[in-house]
């Protein structure tokens, strides 16, 4: 029976089916964490069961280890890979030079260490998060629980120095409790407006006492595959500088081919 789902996860669908072409048997591979990497999961476990697909998985989450091992992929620690062959994630905003800003589900520390140790990292994501510069989405940083009200003055300062004029910081919270993320960690929501330098910006945030990770990826993207709601994809690669689109319309059997 055919799935039923609305435009945007249509498009999230149909990005996550793509990016299983670059996963082969005897692959080490980056699970990301999201809704976006969720459908991977779905995807690539399906191709486990069905097809026989042998691979292992470093999961970016404890949410997508779970879903991991529901869908029967074996999944390892990033100590036990060594080294990754691909890593795909989704995130919450990428402009042309594939910058990325992630963490709205809280797991950017891991995602980053596990996109750094990989040959690759792809993204996949809706046309929604596609802009032309970074900062419409708050930028997640996150921080140690001690001493937290002050590396936020210290942000706070750095930020300013760095010349964004409004400034709206948040402790990020679920449940009316302060969000801890997987690391035992704490996240403040970053609302900057425009981004126009995510290299400085990632950099000078990273040199804060208390700070430990920004959600702010630059260079470290090297595909970019783009679900619509019409179905079609795009494929975006980066080569000598310059953006090479390829777009495909999805089969129409593509929404027949995993339960819910």
């Amino acid at each position: 029976m055919a799935l039923m789902l609305s435009g945007s996860e249509r498009a999230k669908f149909t990005a996550a089916k793509l990016a299983t072409d670059y996963v082969k048997t005897g692959m080490k591979v980056g699970l990301g964490t999201g809704s976006t990497a969720a459908w991977l999961v779905k995807h690539l476990g399906a191709m486990v069961t069905d097809d026989g697909l042998d691979i292992v998985a470093v999961p970016t989450s404890a949410r997508t280890a779970e879903l991991a091992i529901e869908h029967g992929i074996k999944i390892i620690t990033l100590d036990e890979a060594g080294w990754l062959d691909v890593t795909i994630d989704g995130a919450d905003e990428f402009d042309r030079d594939f910058n990325l800003i992630k963490g709205g589900g809280g797991a950017l520390l891991r995602e980053k260490i596990v996109a750094a140790a990989s040959h690759k990292m792809i993204v996949i994501a809706d046309k929604a998060k596609d802009v032309a510069t970074l900062g419409n989405f708050a930028l997640p940083i996150e921080v140690i629980p001690f001493g937290l009200q002050s590396t936020q003055s210290l942000i706070e300062a750095k930020l300013k120095d760095l010349g964004f004029k409004t400034l709206d910081i948040q402790l990020r919270k679920k449940d009316d409790a302060l969000f801890v993320t997987d690391e035992g960690n704490h996240i403040l929501d970053a609302r900057l407006g425009t981004i126009a330098n995510p290299h400085d910006l990632a950099w000078n945030l990273n040199f804060i006492p208390g700070v430990v990770e920004n959600g702010l990826f630059v260079d470290i993207c090297k595909a970019v595959i783009i679900g619509h709601e019409n179905g079609s994809v795009e494929l975006r690669t980066l080569v000598d500088g310059k953006t090479v689109t390829a777009t495909t319309q999805a089969s129409k059997n593509l929404f027949f081919d995993i339960g819910q």
